[in-house]
C-alpha cells in the first residue's frame, strides 16, 4: 500500500492534516480499540497499574503477526502477558517487540536519509506544482537533499514520502508473533504493567461549631498520562506501600524482545489484597489520555471529634542553663478522630484532609490541612490544623544546677520552669503542656498534677480562664 505525506517547511517540519494513514505492515494483523471488548485498571499508589485488555482477534491458522495497538506508552513489555480466553489452547506465544518509535515529522524524515523522496514547489505566480526527486542526505538540525545536479539545505518545497516504514508506528503498539492451530476469532487479554497512571485520596472534613463532630468526604483524584486511553474501565485502586526490584535496565527504552511472564492471580474486589486493601468503583468510567478526573470514595457524618492545643516542649534545655526560653510561643492546634463508625469503620488511604468551618454568617472557611498515612479502621486520625491566634505562652527556666557527675551523660541535673500561659479568647480553653524530659527523670514538685504519658514524656493540662492566663511551675531531677 503507497501512502503520500506532505511535509511543509519554514524550519520545523509539519504533517499536512489528514494526509497520512498509518499502514500495517504487509501480513500483520492489527488489533484496535474497536476490537476492545473490556478492559480493567488496577492503579496502585506509586505511579503504577496493571491493564487488563480484552478483544476479539481473527487470527489467521500458523504463525501470526499480531500488532495489539493503543497500548500504554509506558507499557513496561517484560510484563506483559497474552492468553486466549476461549478454547484456543494450542495458541502459543512465540516473541513480542515494543513499537514506541512513534510516528512525527521528524522521525520520518530521519527514517528516510539515504532513500529518495519526492520534492513538490509551488509556482508562486501561477500556483502550478512541479516535483522533483531528491536523496535525503541528513536530518540533524535541518534537511540536507541531493537533487540531481546539486545539493540543497533547507526546505525547498514540500515533501512527499511514499510510505511509512514498518518500524514506525502512529500509536503505541505491542507486536506479537504466535502460533495458532486454527483460523478464526478468538478472544484474547492482553494483560501488562504501566507507568504514567497514579491516584491520590483527598479529603474534605466540615468541623461543627462547637468543634465536637465533623463530616467526612473523600475523594479519589486519578491521573493518567500513560499516552493511552481506557474507555469504561473497570476501576480497581490498591492502598498500601508495594515493594518493587529497582531495575537496571529501562527495557521500554531499550526496545527489546521480550517474553511474557505469569499474570497474576485476578483479585477480587472489595478485600484485603495480601497486607493491602482494594477498592472498586461499582460502574465502569472512561480514563482518558493526559486526564485528572475525581470519583468519589467514602462520605460519613456526625463523626465525634476532639481538639486539642498543645505546646510542645524540648529535651535539649534539661541539661544546660538557658534562662529565657521563648515569648509568645506558638500553640498547635489539633484535632482528632477514630475511624470507626458514622460512615467510617473502612481503611482510608494515605492523602491530604482540608478541613472547612462555617462563619457566623453560614459560610465554610478553610481552617487548615494536613497529610495523613494509610490508616486501618478503628484507629485514630489525628490532624493538626495550625497555630492558635489567640492563646501563647512564655517560658523560662528559673533555676539550673548540676548535683554530680563527670561527663555529659553521666551526670545529675535538677532545674525549674516556669510557663505562663494566655487566652485572649471570649471562653476558657485547655492547653496541653508536654514536655520530653531525657533520661531517668522525676518531677520533685509542681503547681498543677501531671501524667507520664510515656517514658520520657510528662504532660500537664492546663486551664486557661476566658481573657486571662495561668501559671504552671514544676522542678525536675534528671539523671542521664
Amino acid at each position: 500500500m503507497m501512502l503520500k505525506s506532505l511535509v511543509h517547511g519554514c524550519g520545523l517540519l509539519a504533517l499536512m492534516a489528514g494526509a497520512l494513514v498509518q499502514a500495517a505492515p504487509r501480513g500483520e494483523i492489527v488489533s484496535a480499540l474497536k476490537d476492545q471488548q473490556e478492559v480493567a485498571v488496577t492503579i496502585y499508589n506509586e505511579n503504577l497499574a496493571l491493564v487488563k485488555d480484552q478483544r476479539r482477534v481473527a487470527l489467521d491458522r500458523g504463525t501470526n503477526r499480531l500488532a495489539w495497538r493503543d497500548v500504554s506508552a509506558r507499557i513496561m513489555p517484560e510484563t506483559a502477558l497474552l492468553r486466549s480466553l476461549g478454547s484456543g489452547d494450542g495458541v502459543t506465544l512465540l516473541e513480542q517487540n515494543f513499537d514506541f518509535d512513534l510516528l512525527t515529522p521528524q522521525k520520518l524524515l530521519d527514517k528516510y536519509v539515504g532513500q529518495n523522496v519526492t520534492v513538490i514547489k509551488t509556482n508562486p505566480a501561477t500556483g502550478a506544482e512541479s516535483s522533483e526527486v531528491a536523496t535525503v542526505l541528513g536530518s540533524n538540525g535541518g534537511v540536507v537533499l541531493k537533487f540531481a545536479d546539486r545539493i540543497e539545505t533547507g526546505m525547498p518545497g514540500r515533501i512527499a514520502f511514499k510510505a511509512v516504514p514498518d518500524n514506525l508506528r502512529d500509536r503505541p503498539t505491542l507486536v506479537i508473533t504466535l502460533h495458532s492451530p486454527a483460523a478464526g476469532v478468538q478472544p484474547m487479554e492482553l494483560s501488562y504493567l504501566t507507568g504514567g497512571l497514579s491516584w491520590r485520596a483527598d479529603y474534605v472534613a466540615e468541623l461543627s461549631p462547637k468543634d465536637d463532630s465533623l463530616d467526612l468526604n473523600g475523594w479519589v483524584t486519578l491521573t493518567n498520562v500513560s499516552g493511552g486511553s481506557y474507555p469504561d474501565a473497570k476501576l480497581q485502586l490498591v492502598a498500601g506501600d508495594i515493594n518493587r526490584v529497582r531495575r537496571e535496565m529501562d527495557f521500554a527504552q531499550e526496545g527489546r524482545v521480550m517474553k511474557a511472564m505469569p499474570m497474576a492471580a485476578p483479585a477480587m474486589a472489595e478485600e484485603g489484597l495480601i497486607e493491602y486493601h482494594l477498592y472498586t468503583l461499582e460502574r465502569p468510567t472512561t480514563i482518558a489520555e493526559q486526564q485528572t478526573k475525581q470519583v468519589a470514595l467514602l462520605s460519613a457524618s456526625h463523626i465525634p471529634t476532639s481538639k486539642e492545643l498543645l505546646l510542645q516542649g524540648r529535651d535539649y534545655y534539661y541539661r544546660s542553663s538557658y534562662g529565657d526560653l521563648g515569648q509568645k510561643m506558638k500553640v498547635g492546634v489539633y484535632v482528632e478522630f477514630e475511624n470507626k463508625g458514622g460512615g467510617l469503620g473502612v481503611p482510608l488511604p494515605k492523602g491530604v484532609i482540608r478541613v472547612y468551618k462555617k462563619d457566623s454568617q453560614g459560610n465554610a472557611q478553610f481552617v487548615g490541612e494536613d497529610r495523613i498515612d494509610h490508616t486501618p479502621r478503628n484507629e485514630k486520625v489525628r490532624l493538626k490544623l495550625g497555630e492558635a491566634f489567640d492563646v501563647t505562652a512564655d517560658k523560662k527556666q528559673t533555676d539550673f544546677q548540676k548535683l554530680g557527675g563527670s561527663g555529659r551523660y553521666n551526670s545529675i541535673y535538677e532545674s525549674a520552669y516556669q510557663v505562663e500561659l494566655k487566652n485572649a479568647k471570649d471562653e476558657a480553653v485547655t492547653v496541653k503542656v508536654m514536655e520530653p524530659v531525657p533520661g531517668d527523670w522525676e518531677i520533685l514538685s509542681e503547681s498543677q498534677p501531671h501524667k507520664k504519658q510515656a517514658s520520657n514524656t510528662v504532660v500537664w493540662r492546663v486551664t486557661v480562664p476566658a481573657g486571662g492566663r495561668a501559671m504552671l511551675n514544676y522542678r525536675v531531677k534528671v539523671r542521664l
